[in-house]
């Protein structure tokens, strides 16, 4: 059996429509429930939401405005996209279609190949639109319960680098969010402003200027090269010349547009429509898909970002009640470390990463190993004043697994050396450090059975943790 596509409300009083929609519909996968009054219609939107509903505007009681009217009212139902179809098809009745709420309009005798291709649209911008709500809310949860849990988290050592580090991971959260919430009001604006627009630019073409459209977006969607400034200067420079050649205005502005919406590569076969009074309204609608394209991509990368983050910290977080070794990656540690400093890495560290390949996995207690690689990479950072090389290394030694994390910063002054794994010794203001990082660090690793050494001159500072490779609980 195959999973439904999506569940849809088709509300009809003419029984021979509804039918013919409903049986359609299920033949392509989705699962149609069928109204044949607006009451009906109304009651059954209400106790079982479906993902879209298609409305018919003449019927008797309630007509399909009233009863779209009525839907986005309700907190439950207003989300819902409606489609209106309808044999009225004058423009004040599609500008009303869209005023109460309607996402589509659809005019009777309708093509059965229109209302599935309408219909697969709309569930996907819904479907799109639910999982950013979705993840949108576990984000801010997310970030709530990070606020929630700071005040305990700093009180203990180990999460005294988190607590400085929270004002970078919530940036790193919060730019993806902007991101994603920027693009979907691009998305919605696209939609809402200029659909209607686009409905009736698209009646008034040809058969051959809407060839050439949707040749246009075919072109602009198969385009995902990213062009650097200089790629795009060389780029509009040569259109500007060919356009110049066939007799065109406003080169200038023109090329910059055919660069944007990803049409350059052979402009020749352009050249009549490029000419035709019809071309600025057609490229700005290739232009508006093809930002909304953009809008989608980057919701996805900044979606991807965001998570990436989210289970950094909550590993990072993680606490291991039982007390047990467990095998796990070294070099999955020390990443979900570097990961959480994104953002004071970017600003002017230049991360280097000698892992040997097909390290093995080792029995260890993973929370208190990132506690050790958090400290190395943030007194690293320190070191360097966030600006220089951070090189981390890992490799097998004999029965060892061997870590080193190196900085080009200024060094251990020789005098201090014999006393930075003391407790409570520290070079840092007060306030600002108690003393007890080194200190605990060397007691994680030593109840690994490991060793931590150091070596220092100015320009290079290197801590070495060797871990056994094949120890046993």
């Amino acid at each position: 059996m195959h999973e439904s596509k999506g569940t849809i409300l088709v509300v009809d009083d003419t029984p021979a429509n509804v039918r013919f929609l409903v049986g359609t519909l299920a033949e392509f996968g989705y699962n149609v429930r069928p109204a044949i009054d607006s009451q009906s219609a109304l009651v059954g939107a209400l106790e079982e939401p479906p993902d879209l509903i298609l409305l018919d505007i003449q019927m008797p009681n309630m007509n399909g405005y009233e009863v779209c009217t009525k839907l986005k009212a309700d907190e439950r139902t207003k989300d819902i996209p409606v489609i209106f179809i309808s044999a009225l098809n004058e423009v004040l009745d599609k500008v009303k279609a869209f005023g109460v709420g309607g996402v589509d309009y659809i005019t009777k005798p309708f093509q059965v190949e229109e209302v599935l291709a309408r219909v697969k649209t709309h569930l996907s911008l819904r479907s799109l639109q639910k999982n950013l709500e979705e993840k949108n809310e576990k984000l801010a949860l997310t970030l709530q319960q990070l606020k929630d849990t700071q005040d305990e988290l700093i009180q203990r050592e180990k999460m005294a680098a988190l607590g400085q580090l929270i004002a970078g991971v919530a940036h790193e959260i919060n730019t993806p969010l902007g991101a994603i919430t920027s693009s979907v009001r691009h998305i919605a604006k696209f939609w809402n402003n200029h659909l209607l627009e686009l409905l009736e630019f698209l009646q008034k073409l040809s058969p051959e200027r809407q060839s050439d459209l949707f040749g246009l977006l075919q072109t602009s969607s198969q385009h995902n090269t990213f062009l650097s400034t200089r790629e795009q200067r060389q780029i509009k420079k040569h259109l500007v010349s060919q356009l110049e050649s066939h007799n065109l205005d406003n080169t200038v502005k023109l090329a910059s547009l055919l660069v944007e919406i990803g049409v350059y590569d052979n402009i020749e076969p352009l050249v009549p429509l490029l000419k035709a009074p019809e071309c600025k309204n057609l490229l700005d609608t290739v232009y508006e898909f093809a930002n909304t394209r953009t809008s989608i991509r980057n919701i996805t990368t900044a979606s991807e970002r965001a998570s990436k983050v989210v289970f950094a910290l909550k590993t990072y977080a993680h606490y291991d009640s039982t007390g047990d070794k467990v095998k796990a990656e070294i070099t999955a540690g020390i990443e979900t470390v570097l990961t959480l400093y994104c953002n004071q890495l970017k600003q002017g560290v230049n991360v280097i990463r000698n892992y040997e390949d097909s390290l093995p996995s080792i029995l260890c207690y993973p929370d208190e190993l990132n506690q050790v690689w958090t400290n190395l990479i943030h007194n690293a950072l320190q070191a360097m004043d966030y600006r220089g090389t951070l090189t981390i290394g890992v490799k097998k030694i004999e029965d060892n697994l061997r870590v080193k994390v190196t900085d080009s910063g200024k060094g251990i002054p020789p005098e201090i050396m014999p006393k930075i794994f003391q407790p409570f010794f520290t070079t840092k203001p007060p306030g600002e450090g108690s003393g007890l990082g080194l200190d605990i660090i060397k007691k994680i690793i030593e109840k690994h059975q490991g060793k931590i050494e150091v070596e220092s001159v100015p320009g290079q500072t290197t801590f070495t943790v060797f871990l056994p490779a094949n120890n046993e609980q």
